[in-house]
């Protein structure tokens, strides 16, 4: 089974990039790219090769959902999880999400304390 190391994380408002980060790389012990805005992770996608993607699903320009749709034509989707983070957690709004192509949904606000756990257990149900 391949390891869980890089994830890259696309978030557009700074103050909740700066506390992933954080969750992530000193909790998780993850290598995190975090990018701005869905055309800085496209352009940066191939270089970093992540293991995993973190995707907000509301940012200016380019949303979550049209990223993830752009992210498909650079790299295999179907070897890499991607999961979305949002505030909008209705059932049919999930249901549109993983029809998109994401394996789960993480809730914000998140506890920084468990982002990892729920980073690994999308990737456990991979990779398991």
């Amino acid at each position: 089974m391949p390891e869980l190391r890089r994830i890259l994380h696309v978030e557009d408002d700074p103050s909740i990039q700066a506390v992933a980060r954080v969750a992530l790389e000193v909790v998780g012990g993850f290598s995190v790219l975090s990018c701005m805005s869905g055309q800085e992770a496209l352009d940066q996608v191939q270089g970093f090769a992540p293991d995993f993607i973190l995707l907000d699903v509301m940012m200016p320009g380019m949303d979550g959902p049209q990223t993830l749709e752009k992210l498909r034509e650079l790299v295999d989707i179907g070897e890499i999880p991607v999961a979305f983070m949002t505030a909008k957690v209705q059932p049919s709004e999930i249901e549109l999400y993983r029809r998109l192509g994401a394996r789960d949904v993480i809730v914000k606000p998140f506890d920084p304390m468990q982002l990892a756990a729920q980073i690994r257990a999308i990737w456990d149900q991979r990779h398991g």
